[in-house]
């Protein structure tokens, strides 16, 4: 009897795109753009690696994969010119840029911070703090989701850092890696773009030209439906105690078997073996760390858009480096962390060293799939997909100005999960709706914010996006792991904010649209906890199986 290995079959089925990608591309033109820029084709990379990857389980491939395909739309089967654009224009420039780097900086540092944290019995001891007080799956549950929240400054900050502290709490009450996954991702991007005071705000500021950015932004905070969904949603699953789709097999698992993973990962279990608490440290040693991180990442943000010479707090933060002032802060935060930790004689100096290397090894997968996903972007960019959705948008007819909210939405949506990125729909779609909106200015803010919205749920449904990668490395759980069990949880929010855009287009008021759009949460994951397949949790259950794990 043949047996058939579907995995060997999709990268079959991967490398014929490839193939098929080269065929209609056989000269450039004149200004340089490859013969199919802007074209539908400019969509086929991050298909070809978003469908391996899903299917196959496996990343690493399926991304390199995707940037072939990219490299050979781009060069039209031209060897040299492949060569050059996805090793230099693609990942020696993701590499040097600037940004990208203090990314890789700040995701390293945090890694040798967590380490130290854990190495001091820091994590442990809060941990141990928690459980006396947290007493339930769903308290457990419920203080994940508020530390998420309260840490809005930044995305990439609120994931490592969320990860880090609630670990020792959520794994004591056997809830999965790729649930606090989840809360982790749902509490990053959704949380950072209704906020104000934080980086997606100065991002997005920055692209609205020409006006008050900041205040187009509070302004659109009502609007950003599925931001406010997702929160409600959060706190409705864990108050309704249920899991759907492939999270209820992780759950179901972790409670009745006690495996947090399901799926096991090698890197998630090194980093969760080297995490292994040698010193016996107290809740402060820990709690330190993070507030000084806190505060250096604030003041870091504000140094860099020029509070101390002379603009006031809203302008500095309108205006700073995200990127550089993570590093700065996180730079601080390391050197007083460490004098920290020989005044309190908790960790020997040479141990403290001895997690510097540790920290780098446990962000080295994070590491890779940032690089990737970046390079594939740029094969993106160079075929011309902001400018294919820009054409398209271009073709709807004025006479549908009402649902035009919704259909922004779902082109922001699809464009943030093909790119990996929100930020850079954002200023694409923007711009766009700016210009849709010059003769109808009362459309201008549920335009906007349905860009932004609609950016958040691609970013954070793709595998690709940074805040996702970084989500599974903070919960340090399998990647992929986190990207199925969430996919469903975010298409629910999806589908209902899609339902609240078209409302909000009729009605031009956020709030009845929003009430609607919460009774109709409700109501689907009423439906959803009936339905065979979702896994109800017993919490008596679940703290019996937490007790026999020790």
């Amino acid at each position: 009897m043949i047996r058939i290995n579907k995995s060997r079959i999709m990268y079959v089925f991967g490398l014929t795109a490839l193939f098929i990608a080269a065929v209609p591309v056989v000269a450039m033109a004149a200004d340089s753009k490859p013969a199919m820029y802007a074209t539908i084709w400019a969509v086929l990379p991050p298909i070809v690696a978003i469908g391996l990857a899903l299917i196959t389980k496996e990343v690493y491939s399926s991304l390199f994969i995707g940037i072939l395909a990219g490299g050979l739309i781009y060069s039209g089967m031209n060897f040299p010119k492949f060569m050059n654009h996805v090793m230099i224009d693609g990942f020696v420039s993701s590499l040097s840029s600037a940004g990208n780097v203090g990314i890789l900086v700040f995701l390293v540092i945090l890694g040798m911070l967590v380490a130290m944290m854990n190495l001091s019995g820091g994590s442990a001891a809060f941990g141990n703090w928690a459980a006396q007080r947290i007493k339930t799956r769903r308290g457990a549950q419920y203080s994940t989701v508020t530390l998420g929240i309260l840490i809005f400054v930044d995305d990439y900050f609120n994931c490592l850092t969320v990860g880090s502290v609630m670990k020792p709490l959520t794994d004591k009450y056997n809830i999965s890696r790729a649930k606090l996954a989840y809360l982790i991702d749902a509490t990053a991007a959704p949380v950072c773009i209704l906020a104000p005071i934080s980086s997606w705000a100065a991002a997005v500021s920055g692209f609205v030209e020409g006006k008050n950015g900041l205040s187009i932004f509070i302004q659109a905070i009502p609007y950003n439906f599925y931001a406010l969904l997702t929160i409600a949603m959060m706190f409705m699953i864990i108050t309704m105690n249920f899991d759907y789709g492939k999270m209820a097999t992780y759950e179901k698992n972790a409670v009745e078997n006690g495996d947090l993973f399901t799926v096991q990962d090698t890197a998630a279990l090194k980093n969760d073996s080297a995490a292994e608490t040698v010193h016996q440290g107290i809740v402060m040693d820990l709690m330190f760390p993070v507030i000084v991180l806190i505060i250096s990442c604030i003041t870091g943000m504000l140094y860099t858009g020029g509070f101390w010479r002379g603009k006031s707090f809203v302008t500095a933060f309108a205006g700073c480096d995200a990127s550089t002032s993570l590093v700065l802060g996180s730079v601080v935060s390391l050197v007083i962390t460490i004098v920290y930790y020989m005044i309190r004689r908790v960790v020997p100096f040479s141990e403290l060293m001895e997690c510097v290397p540790e920290g780098f090894k446990s962000m080295v997968s994070p590491i890779l799939v940032l690089t990737m996903a970046w390079t594939l972007k740029t094969m993106t960019d160079s075929l011309g997909l902001a400018q294919f959705v820009a054409n398209m948008m271009d073709k709807i007819p004025g006479g549908l100005i009402m649902v035009i909210p919704a259909m922004f939405f779902l082109v922001s949506c699809a464009l943030g999960f093909a790119s990996g990125t929100s930020w850079g729909t954002f200023g694409i779609l923007i711009p766009i709706a700016l210009a849709v909106t010059a003769n109808r200015p009362d459309m201008m803010i549920v335009l906007i914010s349905s860009c932004m919205a609609g950016g958040v749920c691609g970013d954070h449904c793709s595998p690709i996006s940074d805040t996702t990668i970084m989500s599974s490395a903070g919960a340090a759980v399998r990647h992929l792991s986190h990207v199925e069990t969430q996919l469903p949880y975010a298409m629910t929010v999806l589908a209902v904010s899609a339902v609240c855009y078209v409302i909000a287009g009729i009605m031009e008021s956020p709030w009845v649209a929003l009430a609607v759009g919460l009774v109709l949460l409700y109501v689907v994951l009423r439906f959803f906890k009936r339905r065979e397949g979702s896994y109800v949790v017993d919490e008596a259950q679940a703290i019996e199986t937490a007790t026999a794990r020790g």
